[in-house]
């Protein structure tokens, strides 16, 4: 049995009108504010993930950030060797419940 599910959205656009229409009954917001609620959502999670290097959301998950080792790669047009750097990245976990729920 599939699961009802009444918000989705899949670019930008889409999820700030979900976003919108989901806040409606609470405050009426228009698309330039409900943009701007997202934009300061994001850069919260930017800023924690950058100086914490970790955000943990309750109901959906933690987002942690991993360091990868330089390592060999190869370059799949050519099949040379080439170095690949160091790098950060940033992983998720979703939580039991959330994870419950795909």
């Amino acid at each position: 049995m599939a699961k009802k599910v009444t918000m989705v959205a899949k670019t930008k656009t889409d999820f700030l009108k979900v976003m919108k229409d989901g806040l409606a009954k609470h405050v009426n917001l228009t698309n330039e504010q409900t943009k701007k609620v997202y934009d300061v959502f994001v850069q919260i999670m930017k800023d924690t993930i950058s100086a914490e290097n970790k955000l943990n959301l309750n109901g959906i998950g933690t987002f942690k950030v991993s360091n990868r080792k330089a390592r060999m790669g190869r370059n799949p047009q050519t099949g040379k060797e080439i170095k690949i750097k160091a790098s950060k990245t940033v992983g998720f976990r979703p939580t039991p419940s959330f994870k419950k729920e795909l």
